[in-house]
């Protein structure tokens, strides 16, 4: 067992201060975080090439949080939800899908697939033995689940037609107790966000599976995913019950996580659990899903419990930075964008381009497609022209893989580069030195202590670990000297009177929004349902309880700020 010191701080937002030349921007240790997390996503051990992490588990034990995920090869660590150090292992089954995890007494127990759990009291150390060999079942995308009275639970799943099932096991021996319980199955007929497909409109059985349990006030939520992994509609149903195997009912708000558009997307087969100061988070799997359906990501949003116990994960404006919070907090509203995207859509130059990934992809906001230079050499670039100086505070760079052949980890694989900013394209200055850095960065996200004013950034390749030089998104974020927009007061709905899973919403636009987020549920009081879009006045939504009303409402933004819509419509 070795913990791999070399990657320590590896995580959503590192950064080598080292690394920064004196002459550059002075940037800060993170406060933020931006999806996907820049974690040190492995290349996976079979062709094609392409990384992969997804199924988190993430717990907190003795005040440090711990991340499983498939496919790995180690799992990480972190004091702070920031900073994440990577931790290799020969003890657990890496190579599984959809780990368990759960801290019982002064241990974590850990359950793969391999039919047996292990356990460690200190999991920092990569050291772990085994608690139980031959479990007696076969338990697809495990959940266990320890209740306040010390009793614990086995939930699991994994199938597009069986139902997702429950069993208690015995503390001591782990075994499991009786027969299990079936506890629901999908019902796509009426349920939506069950349908497969990127805008849940293909007319087969969805995958059931990814069951995660959190117990709030007496009452169990029990946390499921569907439709499919490789589809952008990826996401978490919730059911509650008072007891732990049930009966269970379907929450009122569903899909309980959910984020099928922006630069990144997908909420489902996720973990739920309380940091420090007593905040839930909900970290989840993301597609990309181009150059193999389990080509994934992980993303961390919060998740919260209103007056009224109802469960939701908040993901409005998801792949935009946050500032992690440092306290409790008591709503979305004291989770915003730490800055405004700035880069969306802007002009961009590049030393040169592959006929299939053309330049314009890398200010799109779709990690789903990028630019590639014809090369990975030294002095490749692409430069993004953001029309109007504004007050750049962060950047996110998006690496693509393009022409890779890497399998596995190594200690080679990192990305050298230099990040510039300028007013008029001749005189530039540097935001970040990273001629030097060693460290995997797929998705860094670079944080200024003191926003610059620029107009033009530039990005500026050293070192490739391999193949061309490619960027599914260059994003600047900050804030411009304008207004927000003007708020939306136009909408109309109109339902589908045969389908009511279906609805199809338009807007008056505002003339200075480049993009809206569209907030919804069924209470007006509760538009808990977030999805943006950019630059266009209609969205229709396949995501639907037919069995319930709903309530829509639009915000609009800009490069300036977020102005949320008032009128809220039924339909």
């Amino acid at each position: 067992m070795k913990v791999n010191l070399f990657l320590r701080s590896v995580g959503s937002l590192f950064l080598t201060i080292s690394a920064v030349q004196a002459n550059s921007q002075t940037l800060i240790e993170h406060t933020a975080i931006c999806n996907p997390l820049n974690l040190n996503y492995r290349f996976q051990l079979a062709k094609p090439s392409r990384r992969e992490a997804a199924d988190p588990a993430l717990i907190m034990f003795k005040d440090k949080y711990y991340l499983f995920a498939s496919k790995s090869g180690g799992y990480w660590s972190s004091d702070n939800l920031i900073n994440w150090s990577f931790i290799t292992t020969k003890d657990l089954p890496l190579e599984d899908y959809a780990p368990a995890a759960v801290v019982i007494g002064d241990s974590v127990y850990f359950m793969g697939l391999d039919k047996r759990i292990y356990s460690s009291a200190d999991p920092s150390t990569g050291s772990w033995h085994i608690a139980k060999d031959g479990f007696m079942m076969n338990a697809g995308d495990p959940d266990l689940f320890l209740d306040d009275d010390s009793r614990l639970y086995l939930y699991f799943g994994l199938s597009n037609t069986k139902p997702i099932s429950a069993i208690e096991l015995d503390r001591k021996t782990l075994n499991p107790i009786g027969k299990p319980t079936e506890l629901f199955n999908t019902n796509s007929n009426d349920f939506g966000w069950e349908r497969p497909g990127d805008y849940n409109i293909l007319k087969r059985r969805p995958y059931l599976e990814g069951s995660w349990m959190t117990k709030h006030n007496g009452k169990y939520y029990l946390q499921y995913s569907v439709p499919g992994t490789e589809f952008k509609s990826y996401a978490d149903g919730l059911y509650i019950a008072d007891s732990p195997l049930g009966p269970f009912i379907l929450a009122d708000n569903n899909p309980f996580s959910y984020k099928p558009e922006g630069f990144v997307n997908g909420a489902g087969h996720s973990s739920t659990f309380r940091d420090k100061y007593g905040n839930y988070w909900h970290i989840v799997t993301m597609t990309i899903s181009v150059k193999h359906p389990f080509e994934r990501r992980l993303g961390l949003f919060p998740a919260f419990f209103d007056k009224d116990g109802m469960f939701y994960t908040y993901t409005g404006f998801g792949d935009f930075p946050h500032t992690v919070p440092q306290k409790l907090m008591k709503g979305p509203e004291e989770y915003q964008p730490f800055g405004m995207l700035l880069s969306y859509d802007k002009p961009v130059e590049v030393s040169s381009s592959l006929p299939n990934h053309p330049k314009e992809n890398a200010t799109a906001e779709n990690i789903r497609n990028y630019w590639s230079a014809q090369t990975g050499n030294k002095g490749e670039w692409i430069m993004v022209d953001l029309k109007n100086s504004y007050k750049v505070n962060a950047v996110q760079v998006n690496f693509a893989e393009e022409g890779m052949q890497l399998l596995g980890r190594s200690g080679a694989i990192y990305n050298q580069y230099l990040l510039e900013y300028s007013n008029d394209k001749k005189t530039w200055k540097k935001i970040a030195d990273k001629t030097l850095n060693k460290t995997d960065v797929p998705h860094d996200y670079l944080q200024l202590a003191t926003p610059v004013s620029a107009r033009y950034i530039r990005l500026t390749n050293y070192h490739v670990p391999d193949g061309k030089f490619a960027v599914s998104g260059l994003r600047i974020f900050g804030k411009g000297s304008g207004k927000a927009p003007q708020s939306v007061s136009s909408i109309t709905a109109k339902r589908d009177t045969i389908d009511g899973r279906d609805v199809k919403l338009a807007w008056q636009k505002s003339p200075t929004a480049i993009g809206y987020n569209i907030r919804f549920g069924t209470q007006a009081n509760k538009l808990y349902e977030n999805y943006q879009v950019f630059d266009t006045d209609t969205l229709s939504i396949h995501s639907l309880n037919r069995l319930k009303p709903y309530y829509f409402a639009v915000d609009a933004f800009n490069e300036n700020g977020i102005t949320k819509g008032k009128t809220v419509i039924k339909e």
